[in-house]
């Protein structure tokens, strides 16, 4: 192992603070397309009321792999497939925020030489995840554009629609000081920190240079490098449904880009804060690996990654027991308090 060096998430070529303000720059212009039937946009969905049924809401919400692409470029086979099961799981959550449930996909997927083996088997991949969450994949685009794209590289991006009754929608407007702050363990990256991982592990994307870094055991772990990096984006849907179909959750976060730093806020009402503990939980070797490798400070770790959590519920306290129960991985990892000042930081707790 080389000696460490400091290496952030814009040294990598990613700046999210960057990203932030020009969506805050537009988010005038885009409230002003609402109209009567859609709902506030910052949540983890955009809402639309159907005026046909007034208690339905659809809930929408379209994103990508990212950069995780480029290790399924170099290690090919099933990590194709996956690429295909982690975007429907990834939309699947994202929804999942408000309380809804998945109805249908589309995918988008764009090369500049089409491979049919690898088309079947991303689509494939996101066929299988669509009926294991129990929804429609109704069609999409395949787009063959040369000289847009290399030899052997592609695009995806999906875009999912589902449902929530309107008394049954979870915004976190409910959440209260009081409230206990669970979280629901990742299996990895998710689809985030990809260009930042690949930047501390020296990965160009040539498949001589770097399937020998991605073969080599991740300290802590019986994985590979490579196995850790492309470990699935987990769909949350099973196991937090029957929760809300009991009334036991406030509020939701699903923690992606921006990690619990930028995430969580989006379910928190402006009157409160969450205080969390990061002793609570236990983070896995390939984030404990990264941040040993980039020296990686607190807070850039839990704003460019997940650090171990990939899915958050706000319960209320006599509840967070009945939810522990139900979910045998889950872990408390803080709590809701008052905000006491407008500038106070609405996540507190995990860096000085």
């Amino acid at each position: 192992m080389k000696a460490p060096r400091r290496i952030t998430y814009r040294d990598a070529g990613v700046d999210i603070d960057a990203k932030t303000q020009a969506i805050n720059r537009v988010k005038d212009r885009v409230a002003h397309t609402l109209g009567s039937s859609a709902g506030p946009i910052g949540h983890f969905g955009g809402t639309w009321k159907l005026q046909s049924n007034g208690d339905q809401i659809l809930v929408a919400s379209a994103d990508g792999v990212g950069t995780k692409l480029r290790l399924a470029f170099v290690l090919g086979g099933d990590a194709h497939a996956g690429m295909g099961r982690d975007i429907v799981n990834h939309c699947v959550n994202d929804i999942l925020a408000l309380g809804a449930t998945p109805l249908f996909f589309l995918d988008y997927f764009a090369t500049g030489k089409l491979d049919g083996d690898v088309v079947e088997s991303v689509v494939g991949g996101i066929a299988d995840s669509c009926k294991l969450n129990g929804m429609a994949l109704l069609g999409g685009e395949t787009a063959e554009m040369p000289d847009m794209y290399a030899d052997g590289e592609y695009d995806l991006a999906g875009f999912i629609v589902g449902s929530v009754t309107e008394d049954r929608i979870v915004d976190g407007s409910r959440i209260e000081p009081g409230d206990i702050v669970i979280g629901i363990p990742s299996d990895g990256l998710h689809t985030n920190g990809y260009s930042l991982a690949r930047k501390i592990y020296d990965l160009t994307g040539e498949a001589g240079h770097d399937l020998p870094i991605l073969n080599q055991p991740l300290a802590g772990s019986d994985d590979t490098l490579g196995e850790a990096l492309v470990r699935g984006h987990r769909s949350y849907l099973p196991v937090v449904m029957p929760l809300l179909e009991r009334g036991l959750v406030r509020g939701m976060a699903h923690i992606t880009g921006g990690g619990l730093i930028d995430n969580l806020p989006r379910t928190l009402p402006s009157s409160v804060i969450a205080v969390l503990d990061p002793s609570t939980w236990q983070s896995l070797p390939i984030f404990d690996d990264m941040v040993a490798r980039a020296l990686i400070d607190e807070r850039e770790r839990y704003h460019a990654l997940n650090m171990g959590i990939g899915f958050v519920l706000v319960v209320r306290a006599d509840d967070a027991a009945t939810v522990l129960d139900e979910i045998d991985d889950a872990v408390i990892i803080g709590k809701i308090a008052p905000r006491q000042s407008d500038d106070a930081p609405a996540v507190q707790g995990l860096y000085s």
